[in-house]
């Protein structure tokens, strides 16, 4: 399955690239335009931190988020329902569950690319000023694999083309209120516990925690709560797509 997105997206390219120059404009948009604004973020234990270093790795936390559930639910969904691509795939030797990881690791192998081409990025602009920011790399991964593995699951509860409105009802809201642009401090106690449960927020709290250097708590709850949820999914989603496939 790898091989075969490698061939593929040799040809569509320009997709991938448009997933790295996303977060950069909102980067420049909102951390550098708003940023002037700003200054250093309110509520922060370092008050040395800037506006554009809030909001660069969560930025690339959502990039990853968004290039694995469109790669495990827009596509993949086109192959199921429209295609029929993997009709003929079984046919061959490969099973449900090859089929199912080798999606999961293209999406993974497509973050690892996004990520890795937007640290250079603010690393050219100054944001980064710590070693421990190379681990955004694996964070990413981690993060591709848990949304991956969701938009696996996703993928097989959609029953049209408009049940992806439905999609972007919440991946939208998480994107706008996950600490994206603000910290978490900013909401009233009651939304704090809502917004703790949503997987973009643990997922902001790796890449943050990686990009600054800060380390702590709420690093291994974030990899603890990102491994068990993508496992999870992925477990229920193979179950799933081989009904699926199988009928």
């Amino acid at each position: 399955m790898v091989e075969r997105n490698l061939m593929i997206y040799r040809h569509t390219w320009p997709v991938i690239l448009a997933e790295i120059f996303e977060p950069l404009l909102y980067l420049l948009a909102f951390g550098v335009g708003i940023g002037a604004l700003v200054g250093d973020v309110p509520g922060l234990s370092d008050a040395s931190i800037t506006y554009p270093e809030f909001v660069a790795p969560a930025l690339l936390a959502t990039a990853a988020m968004n290039g694995a559930m469109n790669e495990t639910t827009f596509n993949m969904y086109g192959k199921l329902a429209t295609d029929k691509t993997y009709e003929s795939i079984l046919t061959t030797p490969m099973s449900v569950r090859s089929v199912a990881l080798g999606e999961v690791c293209w999406a993974l192998m497509r973050g690892t690319l996004v990520s890795t081409a937007f640290l250079a990025v603010v690393s050219v602009l100054g944001l980064v000023h710590t070693p421990m920011a190379l681990l955004v790399i694996p964070s990413a991964l981690l993060i591709g694999f848990t949304f991956a593995s969701i938009g696996l699951l996703v993928v097989t509860l959609l029953r049209s083309w408009q049940d992806f409105q439905l999609i972007q009802l919440v991946m939208l809201p998480m994107f706008l209120f996950a600490t994206t642009f603000f910290p978490l401090n900013v909401y009233p106690r009651p939304v704090q516990v809502l917004v703790e449960v949503l997987p973009l927020y643990h997922s902001i709290e790796l890449t943050r925690a990686t990009f600054l250097g800060t380390g702590g708590r709420h690093l291994a709850v974030a990899v603890a709560y990102l491994a068990v949820l993508g496992v999870v999914a992925l477990a229920i989603a193979v179950r799933r797509l081989e009904r699926t496939l199988r009928s």
